[in-house]
């Protein structure tokens, strides 16, 4: 069920004076969450959006989910940037809740992603991947792990034509195998109703991703068992869980005949 938290003209001055807001033009509600209440900000120094969290958000959460971002901004990765307060915290209270702001970022979400987008998509996924792992050496012989987005859903990711504008909601991001949200991805963007991927859209996703940063073996080969997995979680949520075993086997298995047709390839040094 959607929420939404009216504020009070008290409440948008103490928020725009809280972040240093000059001329606020404008306020417009975003009623679109169930776990938070999204309000645009219009000011003379630009576009902000202003997030209201009703439950679940702890202030070291937010303030790891800004350093994230702020990584990610100086590497000209395209997210939205935190504005801090002017005494420099990553939260403010306002109406009893805990408060947020970024700046507002173009674009619109997809739910029927061409494969340019997809490939677009690939792409910003391993240049995150890349910039958070901040040169850390790794073994071939292992499955590469560091810190991951953790919800590279189609809702938090917008366009801009065919290219990636944004990426929103760091508030998941965590450590975990590479190969895990790739995944993932795989199923979000590129799973068909009958469970198994677009072979289009899936390559497209791998090889964004692979211009640049090429998956070790080991990950190829792990692949399609993670592909299993994420779908086997996807299609838990739903309610008819009647053919959870076989979309999920249909995505493992156009997983897996994608990464055996994939090692064939000719691939970089």
């Amino acid at each position: 069920m959607a929420v939404f938290t009216e504020i009070s003209d008290d409440d948008r001055n103490s928020i725009a004076a809280a972040y240093g807001m000059t001329s606020l033009s404008s306020v417009i509600g975003i009623a679109d969450g169930d776990r938070e209440t999204t309000y645009l900000f219009r000011t003379a120094v630009g576009e902000f959006i202003v997030t209201l969290f009703e439950n679940g958000a702890e202030p070291l959460d937010l303030e790891r989910a800004f350093a994230t971002m702020e990584t990610l901004n100086n590497s000209g990765i395209p997210c939205p940037k935190p504005t801090r307060t002017i005494d420099g915290d990553a939260t403010f209270r306002a109406a009893g809740r805990l408060v947020a702001v970024v700046s507002f970022v173009s674009g619109s979400s997809t739910n029927d992603p061409t494969p340019g987008k997809c490939k677009s998509l690939g792409r910003l996924m391993a240049r995150i991947h890349m910039t958070l792992q901040g040169g850390k050496k790794r073994s071939l012989k292992e499955l590469p792990a560091g810190p991951l987005h953790g919800a590279l859903i189609p809702s938090n990711v917008f366009f801009l034509g065919e290219d990636v504008s944004g990426v929103i909601n760091f508030r998941l991001r965590h450590d975990d195998v590479l190969v895990s949200e790739i995944a993932d991805v795989l199923v979000s963007w590129a799973s068909r109703p009958t469970g198994e991927l677009d072979e289009q859209k899936a390559r497209a996703v791998l090889a964004g991703y692979e211009s640049v940063r090429l998956l070790t073996k080991a990950e190829t080969a792990a692949l399609p068992a993670f592909v299993l997995s994420s779908a086997a979680r996807r299609y838990a949520s739903e309610k008819d869980k009647i053919c959870l075993f076989d979309v999920a086997v249909r995505a493992f298995e156009s997983a897996e005949f994608s990464a055996v047709a994939r090692q064939t390839e000719p691939r970089r040094a």
